[in-house]
């Protein structure tokens, strides 16, 4: 409102100026060069609480709010002295009862008094709504500019061409730069190349009052990308009108992408573990349904009979096998199994996972070469798991490593671990294939005719199982064609590491420390070089040969402590060597042990009456053999000479 001018002719500050001035539909305030209220009509009295007569004199500075007060002594001088005609301010009066009111005064020089002094009029209009209004504003802008910058969800303002205009601090850190590098740029712009063509006709269509939303990738500055739900709106007016401008919000969602990916594998993996189950139960099944035909002739002879009851009882235990092994995997995945934990040398596992494996190897001839360290590695676990775990490593490489090829084991001591390593010169992995190796039902690629056989639940058992026992396994590959390295890494006993040796009492650890001089005989070369190997990991000083007058010369050069003698030898068979060695003077005091095929009870009788002292049939547990070893009293008494 226009600030009324007050008649020259009528004194402003007169009964009838204020008559006048109580017609307005305003507050009027007359002031003079002081700041002292000369005049008010009723409005203005009201708005502040006042009665007419406490008003006038009063000066404005002191229903001002202090912090009003400065700017409204200088404003009202430069407007009486000529430096402004009128002026338009928002203040804060105080009302009588003490709180606050916003006004917007209008004022104007008036003109002087009778006494020559100048004064000034001004209308006065609460504002009380609007501030309210704004601060209502300022709070919900506050509040959207926190939700803005501190989303856990991308947010970015774009022009209808998807140009950035603002964006939030959690789009920099998905798209992985800085605000400068984003804003002005089309967000298609680092759009992953393959979701290109499906975007950008979505974004095309999108007119005013639309909404999409979209899964997409991004790519960020080192090439890597990341998955992003994508909600794209438009911005409203006042009045719910559309503007210029969009809203974009992208939630990331590269893990759920990851984890709908894993669980397609998953279910691939699944149905090709189902096709080679069906393939491998119908391999006994054939013979099986064959071997059924035949028992429904009554006249089949014994011989044949015999034979069929055999194919039988082998398809039999080859399904079983099967059955054992998925059960198993069910059980440890689960985490059914307990652990029948104890101090265990691994030098021991080793050795009996070997044994095993060993006719797979020898059948695929392989070369095999095994490595050990110094350091007896003493672990704390279950004996049986942790040969299961090297046995299906190396069963692993036999298979998958075509004839005649090469495999290393090597067991060493690594600081406050246990490293096991098994490698092949085999096919080798893909660089996928590795980092999904330990998958339930992974596997590689298998010939038409599936001979590599297996169910892809192996090395799946072999990672739960170290896990388990508090270790990791991983594998490597340089790529197809070129072999696998599988690391097993376990943490050393307690006691081991802290003296560097088995702890006391240990078997292996005694065998360890009393090293002897060990004949090993057996005419299957591989058998009696591996035999030997593991013995001379113990510790002990070993001669290997491999048939009896070899062996007999041997004896008499090296004067061994102990001999290990396979019995089922051409030409000069066990028992008879055995015999000869007990009556030459440099063995007639050795201990011989019997390491054969034959287990039966008139076996163990043959063996004993030719001089043997220990009868351990194949494939031989290490356990009980170390024990003999390290507690057999002619070798305590020569090493107490």
């Amino acid at each position: 409102m226009r600030t009324p001018e007050v008649p020259s002719a009528l004194d402003p500050i007169s009964a009838q100026a204020t008559a006048l001035y109580d017609l307005l539909p305003t507050g009027i305030c007359v002031v003079d060069d002081e700041g002292r209220v000369l005049a008010a009509n009723t409005i203005y009295c009201d708005m502040l609480g006042y009665p007419r007569e406490e008003l006038i004199g009063t000066p404005v500075a002191r229903i001002t709010s202090a912090d009003d007060i400065g700017r409204d002594d200088r404003m009202r001088h430069d407007l009486l002295h000529g430096a402004l005609r009128e002026y338009r301010v928002e203040k804060r009066y105080r009302h009588k009862q003490g709180h606050t009111i916003w006004v917007r005064v209008d004022a104007r020089r008036g003109g002087v008094l009778p006494d020559g002094r100048p004064y000034a009029v001004g209308t006065i209009n609460p504002i009380e709504d609007l501030k309210q209004t704004e601060r209502e504003l300022d709070l919900t802008r506050a509040h959207v500019n926190a939700v803005f910058e501190q989303s856990t969800i991308g947010v970015a303002e774009t022009d209808l061409s998807g140009r950035l205009l603002a964006v939030n601090d959690r789009y920099c850190e998905l798209m992985q730069r800085p605000r400068e590098e984003l804003i002005g740029v089309r967000m298609d712009q680092f759009t992953h190349p393959e979701d290109l063509e499906a975007n950008l006709p979505l974004f095309e269509r999108l007119v005013p009052g639309d909404q999409l939303a979209m899964d997409k990738r991004y790519v960020r500055p080192d090439g890597s990308h990341i998955w992003a739900k994508v909600a794209i709106c438009p911005i409203r007016g006042s009045r719910g009108e559309p503007t210029q401008a969009l809203l974009a919000c992208l939630f990331e969602i590269t893990a759920r992408k990851r984890l709908e990916e894993n669980l397609r594998e998953a279910d691939r993996r699944k149905d090709e573990f189902l096709a080679m189950l069906a393939h491998e139960l119908r391999n006994p099944l054939a013979p099986i349904a064959a071997a059924a035909g035949l028992l429904k002739d009554p006249g089949l002879p014994a011989d044949k009979l015999a034979r069929i009851s055999d194919v039988l009882a082998r398809q039999a235990r080859h399904m079983a096998g099967l059955l054992d092994d998925l059960l198993d995997v069910s059980r440890v995945t689960r985490g059914l199994v307990e652990l029948d934990r104890s101090p265990v040398d691994l030098r021991t596992t080793v050795a009996e996972a070997i044994e095993q494996v060993r006719p797979l190897m020898e059948a695929r001839r392989h070369a095999f070469e095994l490595q050990v360290g110094p350091r007896a590695p003493v672990v704390t676990g279950d004996a049986k798991r942790l040969v299961q775990v090297v046995a299906n490593l190396l069963s692993n490489a036999a298979k998958y490593t075509p004839p005649p090829g090469r495999i290393l084991l090597s067991l060493q001591v690594d600081g406050r671990d246990a490293i096991i390593r098994v490698a092949d010169n085999g096919i080798g992995m893909t660089p996928e294939l590795a980092a999904q190796a330990f998958e339930l039902f992974t596997q590689g690629k298998r010939p038409v005719d599936r001979s590599q056989g297996g169910l892809g639940i192996g090395l799946p058992l072999v990672r739960k199982l170290v896990e388990l026992h508090g270790g990791q396994v991983r594998a490597d590959s340089p790529g197809e064609g070129q072999g696998c390295e599988f690391t097993v890494v376990l943490p050393l006993a307690m006691q081991a590491h802290a003296a560097g040796t088995p702890a006391e009492g240990d078997a292996l650890g005694h065998a360890a420390r009393r090293p002897l001089r060990a004949l090993v005989v057996d005419d299957n070369a591989d058998a009696a070089a591996m035999l030997g190997l593991l013995l001379e990991s113990l510790g002990h000083q070993v001669t290997v040969a491999n048939d009896g007058d070899a062996a007999l010369v041997a004896a008499r050069e090296q004067r061994p402590d102990v001999c290990l003698l396979d019995i089922g030898m051409p030409g000069m068979d066990g028992n008879t060597l055995a015999a000869r060695l007990r009556r030459m003077p440099e063995t007639a005091e050795a201990v011989l042990i019997a390491v054969t095929g034959y287990g039966q009870e008139q076996d163990r009788r043959e063996a004993a009456a030719a001089g043997f002292d220990h009868h351990f049939v194949k494939p031989i547990a290490m356990e009980p053999l170390i024990d003999v070893l390290s507690s057999l009293p002619a070798v305590q008494a020569r090493l107490e000479i």
